[in-house]
């Protein structure tokens, strides 16, 4: 998965923002974390604030 599309997935489901749409999230930044590296993890924590809206945390590993 490209960390585009992870971008336009995860944004989606922060929409939501219920508890399935976390555990989601969680299942698309463990694929960016196997592809891409846990910089690009952190960067779309950043980016969406997933770390407001999930609790996710810079530096979490999925």
């Amino acid at each position: 998965m490209t960390i585009d599309r992870a971008n336009v997935l995860l944004k989606v489901q922060s929409d939501f923002a219920g508890a399935y749409n976390r555990h989601s999230c969680a299942l698309i930044l463990a694929e960016v974390s196997s592809l891409n590296g846990q910089a690009a993890v952190d960067q779309l924590i950043q980016e969406l604030e997933l770390d407001r809206i999930f609790d996710f945390e810079i530096g979490q590993s999925f």
